[in-house]
């Protein structure tokens, strides 16, 4: 696969939306539920996503592709699993193990190398492998500073609610960054940018339509609260529509393993937010884990 070199900075800003919408999502605590919280992403982040699309159409042109039936039970299946998987993170969070939840859903970098290449067939060197494996490590070690003080005690966790739960909801985000990148396949055209945004379009419809529906059934009053919400609500939808944009439009360009290896740079992101704009000051530990992802990463990057 001839990778674009417009993948890496793509991914980076994908990163960077997605730690933005997070810190901005926090301002819905104690506002919304967990789904309704979920259903302002996809439901303030359509419009966002059809004027990204229309604009990338008024620059570029081109015109829209055909939708199949097979794109769009991917879009559907691929909306589905980033639901599963954010609903799992969540859960993970209700035993009480926030860092260990966290830390094993980081772990879809491996998991998505590995659907990547059993379900797409996609490759990458051993030296691109290695800096998957060294860049989880920092994450893990980010995530869990404080929490672990051995392999041991990292091994023994990994039966654990929260971590089963965090182990879950990275297999789900992976297996979505994979059905994502089959349903930008199986529209035709010969551009995969404008394939990437027509995806994230339907599958954000889909969505809201599936999570949104589920809400008007059992949480009436949480569906009201979405929309009477809407001054915090919207900006955590339009960073959700960019960052997706920019992930599906990375999925497209480059392979899965690479696109979700390189964007372990969230975590060092969520560090300088913290650094900067909190006024936190960063641990020996914290330092340290940031050197192994970076460490991962150029590995990646050097083995692509």
């Amino acid at each position: 696969m001839i990778l674009s070199p417009l993948w890496l900075p793509v991914t980076l800003a994908a990163a960077l939306f997605q730690t933005w919408r997070t810190a901005m999502q926090q301002r819905l605590r104690g506002q919304l539920s967990v789904n309704a919280a979920a259903v302002v992403r996809y439901f303030y982040g359509v419009p966002v996503g059809a004027l990204i699309l229309a604009l990338y159409l008024a620059l570029f042109g081109g015109g829209l592709p055909g939708l199949t039936l097979a794109f769009l039970g991917l879009a559907a299946a691929g909306g589905l699993g980033q639901i599963l998987g954010t609903n799992l993170l969540i859960m993970s969070f209700g035993f009480r193990g926030f860092a260990v939840g966290t830390a094993y859903a980081k772990t879809e970098a491996v998991q998505g190398a590995i659907l990547a290449l059993v379900l797409l067939g996609e490759r990458i060197s051993a030296l691109a492998w290695c800096g998957i494996a060294v860049g989880v490590c920092g994450v893990l070690w980010l995530s869990l500073a404080g929490k672990a003080r051995s392999l041991g005690e990292v091994l023994r966790a990994t039966v654990q609610p929260a971590a089963l739960c965090g182990l879950s909801s990275g297999f789900f985000f992976a297996l979505t960054s994979v059905l994502i990148k089959a349903a930008n396949q199986a529209l035709p055209g010969d551009d995969p940018i404008l394939r990437a945004l027509v995806t994230l379009v339907v599958a954000n419809i889909l969505q809201t339509c599936m999570q949104g529906g589920w809400l008007l059934a059992r949480e009436p009053d949480q569906a009201r609260a979405v929309l009477t919400t809407w001054r915090s609500s919207a900006p955590v939808g339009a960073l959700s529509a960019c960052g997706s944009a920019c992930w599906f439009t990375a999925f497209a360009l480059a392979p899965v393993a690479l696109v979700r290896a390189v964007g372990q740079v969230e975590i060092i992101f969520t560090l300088l937010f913290s650094r900067f704009y909190l006024k936190e000051k960063p641990s020996a530990a914290e330092i340290l884990g940031v050197l192994v992802v970076v460490l991962g990463v150029v590995l990646v990057l050097a083995g692509r």
